[in-house]
């Protein structure tokens, strides 16, 4: 201990004392706890999301939420309400053109968000929507959040993860194998409806936090980090939950300390996760395949 410099020593001091001034702070607490609560349920629907290939979907509601917050604007009606409901419609229209009609799946994405868009811009355009409101919701503006803000985050959160705890087996018997789960009796059609209404639900929550333009990424990061490192579900699903708060945590005192955007600065956080254990990963396959290591 007396070997560390005495420069350190004043480094180590700074550093603790940012981090307490942080925390004492009222609109970092709420941040880090919306924050928690955003990633946790983000972190465990990105499990399904990577299982079932279907991570586009997350880009294509996530873009397709402003519409329905150029619509609440434009009417008055509050953005998480106009925006829950259009995006759960957004979310089984884009379910229902894929499996019913003769649409690939990344097709009628496309064409749904694009559209969806489009329709939020001519809104903003006609109404004279509040821009300030709107990059709020663009961009996303953490560190501004309200305790109202997290009671409705938190009431999404526990719905999401409610019916993914009640319905967990089946949701993963019909992502690893959708046909031996219809016929062992497994409602597959429903289950995959259901987990776009959930997965819609979650980005309408978290698009104040980091935004529609980022939060498809934390629907893709957290699993596709885990994957990296885990083999089983059970440890693929914790170290996604793990990594995520790890991400927010890093991104929110990085942004604090370096006056940077935070939805950006955590995502950003997660992608430097995601390639340290994809290099780790490479590392332990080349030690195997060369003989050095189990």
């Amino acid at each position: 201990m007396d070997d560390i410099p005495t420069e350190s020593w004043k480094n180590i001091r700074t550093g603790k004392a940012m981090l307490s001034e942080m925390l004492g702070l009222p609109f970092f607490q709420r941040a880090l706890v919306g924050g928690v609560l955003v990633v946790l349920m983000l972190s465990v629907l990105s499990f399904f999301v990577v299982l079932r290939r279907i991570s586009f979907i997350g880009v294509g509601i996530s873009h397709s939420a402003l519409g329905g917050v150029a619509l609440g604007l434009a009417l008055g009606v509050d953005p998480t309400v106009s925006t829950s409901v259009f995006c759960v419609g957004i979310a089984l229209l884009i379910g229902f053109v894929s499996r019913r009609g003769h649409v690939r799946e990344d097709a009628a994405i496309g064409i749904t968000f694009s559209g969806t868009m489009a329709l939020g811009i001519v809104i903003i355009a006609a109404s004279g929507a509040y821009v300030s409101s709107l990059f709020s919701y663009l961009f996303g503006s953490i560190l501004s959040i309200t305790r109202n803000d997290i009671y409705v985050i938190a009431a999404y959160c526990g719905f999401i993860l409610l019916i993914v705890g009640a319905l967990f087996k089946h949701l993963l018997h019909a992502s690893f194998d959708e046909d031996v789960a219809r016929v062992s009796g497994v409602p597959v059609g429903l289950l995959h409806y259901l987990l776009l209404v959930l997965i819609a639900l979650a980005i309408v929550a978290s698009i104040k936090l980091v935004g529609i333009i980022l939060v498809s990424a934390l629907l893709v990061l957290p699993t596709a980090t885990a994957n990296q490192i885990a083999r089983t579900y059970r440890k693929v699903l914790a170290l996604s939950v793990i990594t995520a708060i790890i991400a927010l945590v890093a991104g929110l005192v990085l942004s604090y300390g370096l006056d940077l955007p935070s939805g950006a600065t955590i995502v950003l956080c997660s992608c430097l996760i995601f390639f340290v254990c994809f290099a780790v990963a490479r590392l332990r396959r080349r030690r195997r395949e060369t003989g050095g290591g189990d």
